[in-house]
């Protein structure tokens, strides 16, 4: 799933409209009131949910242009949706995004 410079832009604003989406994002519970960010969260980075506990991952944003890792966004919108307040939860185990992780890293 290579993408080519013809339809970066729209892929692009795709996985910001994932991210919007699975967010779930709440103001009461630890948010930046202006950008609606968890305050928790660096710059360049967001939180995902991964495993059957949903731990909590803060992962870089770059990861969102590989391929592999949107492969495992995808399975996450056909498990999940985006109708749904956890943010975004990947269907694999932990162990497995670790090492995905660290091999794109």
């Amino acid at each position: 799933m290579a993408m080519g410079k013809s339809n970066k832009l729209p892929q692009a604003a795709t996985l910001k409209k994932i991210l919007k989406r699975c967010s779930g994002w709440n103001k009461k519970n630890g948010y930046n009131n202006e950008y609606e960010l968890p305050l928790d969260v660096p710059k360049g980075h967001f939180a995902i949910y991964v495993g059957e506990n949903r731990t909590r991952h803060i992962v870089p944003i770059s990861l969102l242009s590989h391929p592999d890792f949107q492969c495992l966004l995808h399975f996450a919108e056909e498990e999940f949706g985006f109708d749904h307040d956890m943010g975004i939860t990947i269907p694999c185990e932990e162990v497995v995004l670790s090492t995905l992780i660290s091999m794109l890293r």
